[in-house]
């Protein structure tokens, strides 16, 4: 889709970070935007920038977590516009902690907003999609969604699923003429991670390092280029291609890493009780 200019796109989780980024980066290319958030107050501060900047913009709230929320948000689309030309799935939520203290509730909301939206969302219009000749699937994934990693096993989970359902999506319609393009950004500087809930061995957010961070127009841009040239994956930042070119050409280097962790944390543990009485005996 190289021509955006008087496209139509839906565009989910605007309300804040990449999404609004992208919305506002879609506004500036003159697309009319249809943008979805649970957060009702964010979402509607997104949609008065767009307006001002001359696109026609409208948002709902809509809880991705609710079926019916989302047949009831496509359907408008499909009355309204009979379509979009641009479906950016971008909504997504975090959990950090062990994967043996995560509830059974957060599992199920997790993927309800991260997995099985962007798919009930994909169904629902993609009908419409393939009428277009030239449409695109924009799912915002993650680093996490090629290359696994520890204490955010949900998401990671979530994400590898995002990211083969836009795989296989592409091989299936890309003859007629939809492209389809997972977004692989490593950390982002949103409230992604200081909004996530905490597992029981967890008093706190552990929060990326501020040099790790991408900011979310950056994220937006390389979306934007990734649409333009229907690339199948991008992955945004340099550390982020690393660990991917790592776990291509030489896993072992983060299974050995893996590894060498786990022998650290079972010597502690293994060593604790020999300590234990003369911390005791201090304590006395």
């Amino acid at each position: 889709m190289r021509n955006l200019q008087g496209k139509s796109a839906l565009v989910t989780g605007a309300a804040s970070g990449i999404g609004r980024a992208i919305a506002l980066r879609l506004a500036t290319e003159r697309v009319k935007l249809y943008l979805l958030d649970v957060d009702a107050a964010g979402l509607t501060r997104t949609v008065d920038e767009c307006k001002r900047l001359g696109v026609e913009t409208i948002g709902r709230r809509c809880d991705l977590t609710q079926r019916p929320e989302i047949t009831y948000a496509a359907r408008y689309v499909l009355d309204k516009w009979g379509g979009v030309d641009l479906l950016v799935n971008n909504a997504g939520i975090t959990y950090y902690g062990r994967t043996a203290d995560m509830s059974a509730e957060h599992w199920d909301r997790l993927l309800a907003v991260n997995l099985h939206a962007p798919i009930h969302l994909t169904r629902e219009l993609l009908p419409a999609l393939l009428d277009r000749g030239d449409a695109h699937v924009l799912n915002v994934a993650s680093v996490c969604g090629l290359v696994g990693l520890g204490r955010v096993t949900a998401y990671t989970t979530s994400k590898f699923a995002l990211v083969g359902f836009s795989e296989s999506l592409r091989a299936e319609y890309a003859r007629r003429g939809l492209g389809v393009t997972a977004l692989c950004p490593g950390f982002a500087d949103t409230n992604l991670f200081s909004a996530a809930p905490l597992g029981t061995d967890r008093q706190d957010h552990k929060l990326p390092p501020k040099f790790l961070l991408a900011t979310p127009e950056k994220i937006a841009d390389r979306a934007i280029r990734g649409i333009r040239r229907n690339k199948p994956v991008v992955v945004v930042q340099p550390y982020a291609r690393a660990l991917v070119l790592t776990k291509r050409f030489a896993p072992w280097v983060l299974d050995g890493l893996h590894r060498f962790s786990r022998k650290k944390r079972v010597a502690s543990v293994e060593a604790a009780p020999a300590t234990a009485p003369a911390e005791h005996r201090r304590a006395a």
